[in-house]
């Protein structure tokens, strides 16, 4: 559902880390020890490996010790902020097979892209690529394609430029998102502001997400609880 998933959309050349959406079940957190364990991962960080503090939202913080994943970092979730419930987001998941090495599950595009609508420069950047990746990647686009593109595009060129090829489109969705309305004047000064005033909305709106998830690990910290340990 992270970098990995950028990678693999084209959005990306590299990830360190390795993040998973599952779904929170107790069997599933006994299959995911069980393989935590065979990578000799360790917890680096509060919470602790617990349902409930999947199912409030937090992640879930991994370092591996195994010689052929020495140092890879695994980040856990079930519950982001703006997406679906994973029960929706497993029957939207986008398959792909990388070198050989099997089939991987991950997250829809339109999923992924608002999963990474948070606080963190990096993930903005990340956006424009994605959907830039898309764009030219799908020279003879669906309807529904084209939709996602002017509605969660990040690049003023591209929508000045979707706004021209279809037309039609742009005047049917130009309600739903303010940006349009400069993308089709060509007013790349306002669309440029606009774009930003998106971003800046989206950020608060994370920052105000993770404030109470923030206060309750302070609350862990207090009680001692130790920040790492095996699984």
């Amino acid at each position: 559902m992270g970098g990995q998933a950028c990678v693999l959309y084209g959005g990306a050349e590299f990830s360190r880390d390795t993040d998973i959406a599952i779904l929170a079940s107790d069997e599933n957190l006994e299959l995911l020890r069980d393989a935590l364990r065979e990578l000799l991962a360790r917890r680096i960080a509060l919470p602790p490996f617990d349902l409930k503090h999947l199912v409030r939202g937090h992640a879930i913080h991994f370092r591996c010790y195994h010689p052929e994943a020495m140092k890879m970092r695994i980040d856990v979730m079930s519950t982001m902020r703006g997406v679906d419930p994973f029960e929706k987001l497993w029957e939207r998941r986008q398959m792909f097979e990388a070198g050989g090495s099997g089939e991987y599950s991950v997250l829809s595009l339109p999923d992924l892209v608002r999963a990474k609508k948070t606080q963190r420069d990096k993930d903005w950047p990340m956006i424009r690529r994605l959907i830039e990746a898309d764009y030219v990647g799908n020279p003879i686009p669906t309807a529904q394609k084209v939709s996602f593109w002017f509605m969660e595009s990040r690049t003023p060129g591209m929508l000045v430029e979707l706004s021209v090829r279809f037309r039609d489109v742009a005047a049917s969705l130009r309600h739903g998102r303010l940006a349009l309305s400069f993308a089709a004047a060509n007013d790349l000064a306002g669309l440029q502001a606009e774009l930003e005033r998106e971003e800046k909305m989206e950020r608060a709106v994370d920052r105000n997400y993770w404030e109470p998830l923030g206060k309750e690990l302070e609350t862990l910290r207090s009680l001692g609880l130790e920040p790492e340990e095996a699984v």
